[in-house]
Formats: C-alpha cells, structure tokens, sequence
C-alpha cells in the first residue's frame, strides 16, 4: 500500500515542485499553494459523484458529450471556481506567476487524489502511464487556467475576457484530451503523445510570456 501511494503522489509533487521552482516562487504565497492543493484533492469526491451519476442516468450517451461535458467542462468548471473563489477573490495575485502556481497546485491536488483511487483500482503497474498522460495534462490545464485568471485580475479593462478564456480554454483542451482517448481506443499513445507535445509547447509558452510580463511590470511587489 505505502509503495502504491508513493508512486500515486510522487508525480504531482515532483511536477508541482517544478513548476513552483519554475515560477520565481515568492515565500507569501506558500499558504494559499497548500490550501488550493488539498482543496484539490478534496475536489475529486464531489465531481466523482457527479459524474457517476449521470454515467449511471445515461445523461450524456454519445462519445463526444462525455468527452465535452461529463469530463472536460464538469472537471475544469468546478477546479476554475474553487480557484476562482479561493485564490482570485480571497488569495493574493500581484503577478501573472502566482496565478499558475496556483492552478498548478489545485489541479495536481486533483490529480493526485484521482490517481490514487485508479491505481488503487487498476494497479501500480499503470503508475508510470499515469504519470505521463492524465497527471500531467492536469497540470498544464492548470497553468493555462492560472495564466489567464491572473491576466483578469492585473489587467481590469479585460476582465471578462480573461475570466471566461480562463474558464474555456481548458475545457476545450480537456475534452479534446478525453476526445482523443475515445477516438483512439486501443492505439491511445498515437493520439496522445503529438497532443500532449503540442499542449506542453502552449503551456510552457505561457509560463514563460507570463514570466516576462512579470519582470516588465513595475507595480510588482517582491517579497
């Protein structure tokens, strides 16, 4: 069980760690880091019975609702709104970095808490797939979720804008993630992989414009 466990949470904590190091960390934004993370992995529970619910209710019959709805929207949806209301409301964002570390924290909490469950179902031998596709695709879905919430909340005349590309975004990268899965089936890896480089490509293009932004901007503070 404990070696389990290990290779279920190792994942998140060594991307979490990476993208935290990546990012300038600031030691004042270490509290909101840690809530949004085991809010996170609190987070999967209640989506869990969601989703189960409307499996069982065959609510969403075809390939593509499931994909759209049932996991990328419904997964992504309640992840922006805790992020929105615990780390864009309540948090502290003074720089477009803080918000990736946060969505970066909040997703790999979501993360972590579904990979323990599948390897508890599937077993430790899917561990290192695991690892590579769905933990990590949370992660990017992540940064690209922080990115544009910070960009809502430091610049104000394009709010609404960045709020629902924050939302949106991924959502669409989720589900064609999830779409991908379907299509392929049992040669999976030939979808994925080219997805998975291009959406690593946009995600580090985003934490680096973000970080640049950042190093421009001089009402940044520094603690």
């Amino acid at each position: 069980m404990f070696s389990l466990l290990t290779a279920a949470i190792a994942p998140a904590i060594g991307l979490l760690t990476y993208f935290y190091l990546k990012t300038d960390y600031r030691r004042a934004i270490y509290g909101t880091i840690i809530r949004t993370f085991l809010m996170g992995f609190l987070l999967v529970f209640p989506v869990m019975v969601l989703q189960f619910a409307f499996i069982e209710e065959s609510v969403f019959p075809y390939e593509w609702q499931q994909a759209l709805i049932l996991y990328g929207f419904t997964e992504e949806f309640f992840k922006w709104f805790v992020l929105y209301i615990f780390a864009y409301q309540l948090g502290t964002i003074n720089r477009r970095n803080d918000g990736i570390v946060y969505g970066v924290s909040l997703s790999l909490g979501f993360a972590t808490m579904e990979n323990i469950l599948y390897l508890i179902a599937h077993g430790i031998e899917t561990a290192i797939g695991r690892a590579l596709l769905p933990v990590s695709s949370h992660a990017l879905f992540g940064i690209i979720m922080g990115y544009y919430l910070s960009h809502a909340k430091l610049s104000p005349g394009n709010k609404k804008k960045f709020l629902i590309y924050s939302l949106w975004v991924p959502v669409f990268l989720h589900s064609l993630y999830d779409y991908i899965v379907y299509l392929f089936d049992h040669y999976v890896f030939f979808g994925l992989i080219p997805f998975m480089l291009m959406l690593w490509a946009f995600a580090i293009y985003k934490l680096k414009h973000a970080r640049r932004l950042d190093q421009q901007s001089p009402q940044i503070r520094r603690n």
